[in-house]
């Protein structure tokens, strides 16, 4: 597929392939799970995102994975993904445990959750994001013969308009307990568009529903991040994204709206946070990293 291509700046209708703007940076993340599933005491284990690597051509992740680092430094992003993806996974098993059927993965982007996870029978998997992103995705795995292991419906939708629509076109019932996934995604919408995304969720949730918000970094601080390549030269967080670029600097409180929107917010977790629950001790990198990537983990339930 070539180099990515990145653009100066955002607009509010800008599109984007998997290897452009917006949609290279799931190429990025899915790179960097597949170092953290060949670790060697891997947190999860996301076998496919090496196939969308591998199909995508691209140079930078296929030579990180043909020569992973092993230093503490050149494995941070791999390890703190590999956080971040367990954290959406045992929101979605605890969903599915407590007898929750439909699942929205929003922006899913190269998520393979509906081919890894374990789901109950009579699950449905929505997945919703742009076009040329689930066609990328669909496309790879149903070459290599994978099969997802619940019912999964993509939504092809832009978050900027009303997916909401789409999403019940394709069998979504506003009757029935979801789990909402929000994962890294926030950064990349204004606050209009995050006010309007918690606007719809809240309008398609029953009671019971569950929403699961996270992100390593809401805010890039440019600064700190130099000073950290500089005392730790192992960290390349990202080839040649410019995530400044392709980010905004949004001032919502996500838990905080959560809660104007009617749902019972449990406390706010960051990186750190999650990799003690895991038994992890966070290495110096991992604390540095979090100082200017503020990271945020937010698990709510929808009130009856």
């Amino acid at each position: 597929m070539g180099t990515p291509e990145f653009g100066s700046q955002r607009s509010d209708d800008d599109q984007w392939d998997i290897v452009s703007s917006v949609g290279y940076t799931a190429l990025l993340v899915a790179g960097w799970r597949a170092l953290h599933a060949a670790s060697p005491r891997p947190l999860v284990r996301d076998e496919y995102a090496k196939l969308f690597i591998d199909a995508s051509g691209d140079p930078y992740l296929a030579g990180a994975l043909a020569n992973p680092g092993t230093s503490e430094d050149e494995t941070a992003f791999p390890r703190l993904y590999g956080v971040q993806t367990r954290f959406f996974d045992d929101f979605f098993t605890s969903a599915g445990g407590a007898g929750i059927r439909q699942a929205v993965i929003i922006a899913a982007g190269l998520d393979s959750r509906a081919y890894r996870l374990d789901w109950p029978d009579g699950t449905t998997v929505f997945e919703v994001d742009l076009p040329k992103v689930l066609e990328f995705k669909s496309r790879v795995l149903g070459e290599r013969g994978a099969t997802p292991k619940a019912r999964r419906v993509e939504v092809a939708a832009d978050l900027r308009t009303e997916w909401s629509r789409t999403l019940e076109a394709g069998g979504f019932d506003t009757e029935t307990p979801s789990a909402f996934s929000v994962e890294g995604v926030l950064p990349y919408l204004t606050d209009e568009a995050q006010n309007t995304l918690f606007t719809r969720i809240s309008g398609l949730s029953a009671p019971g529903s569950r929403i699961a918000i996270g992100a390593l970094g809401s805010r890039l601080d440019r600064e700190q991040l130099s000073a950290l390549e500089t005392d730790h030269p192992g960290v390349n967080m990202s080839g040649d994204v410019d995530f400044s670029a392709l980010t905004y600097e949004p001032t919502i409180d996500p838990a905080e709206s959560l809660a104007a929107h009617g749902w019972a917010v449990e406390p706010v977790r960051n990186t750190l946070d999650l990799q003690a629950g895991y038994g992890m001790t966070p290495p110096e990198v991992d604390v540095k990293i979090d100082a200017f990537m503020h990271s945020q983990y937010i698990t709510a339930t929808r009130a009856g």
